[in-house]
């Protein structure tokens, strides 16, 4: 263990208490999940310069490291979904889950062949998590139904598109290799 793997560890164990928090009975419970998704998203940055700049990038850290991803995202969006029942919630929560488990089924199946490198992460794709990470925060740090949730909902359905735009991206350039196959 290293410590960019320490991160990553501590943000999988974020995922309960990020869901716990959302959930208490108090006014300022919306915040206090947002501030610890926040928290958990800066752990993913740092982790990763952390291991680029220490030079201590593993095998685990770089299994690790996207599924931790994975699940906060997917554990906010389930929580966001059940809080906010709304279809326009819900269609861009399952956009982004579905892409997730695509390109990650493709990402292990393209590294089995020996094209990882094909399906590396785009410019596309880290506009997407940006977009993606800035509206789960707006969207956890609002009781459903303000103003700025719904400025959050917005983003949400653009980071959706920005979804869609990258899962094309990462089939279009494994395609090649696939239609090999």
């Amino acid at each position: 263990m290293n410590i960019p793997n320490i991160l990553t560890t501590f943000r999988i164990v974020m995922i309960p208490v990020c869901v716990g928090v959302y959930y208490l009975p108090v006014e300022w419970a919306y915040m206090a999940a947002a501030a610890v998704f926040v928290l958990a998203a800066i752990t993913d940055w740092f982790d990763g310069y952390l291991a680029r700049k220490l030079d201590q990038s593993t095998a685990f850290g770089a299994f690790l490291d996207p599924v931790a991803d994975k699940l906060i995202v997917a554990a906010a969006l389930v929580v966001l979904v059940e809080s906010y029942a709304s279809l326009w919630l819900t269609l861009p929560a399952v956009v982004i889950v579905g892409r997730e488990i695509v390109i990650s089924a493709l990402r292990e199946w393209m590294a089995e062949l020996g094209a990882r490198a094909s399906v590396a992460v785009s410019i596309v794709g880290k506009l997407k998590t940006t977009v993606q990470m800035v509206a789960i925060t707006v969207l956890l740090a609002s009781p459903p139904g303000e103003l700025l949730g719904q400025l959050g909902l917005v983003m949400l359905q653009a980071a959706a598109v920005l979804t869609l735009w990258s899962m094309l991206v990462y089939l279009r350039a494994a395609w090649p290799t696939v239609k090999a196959q």
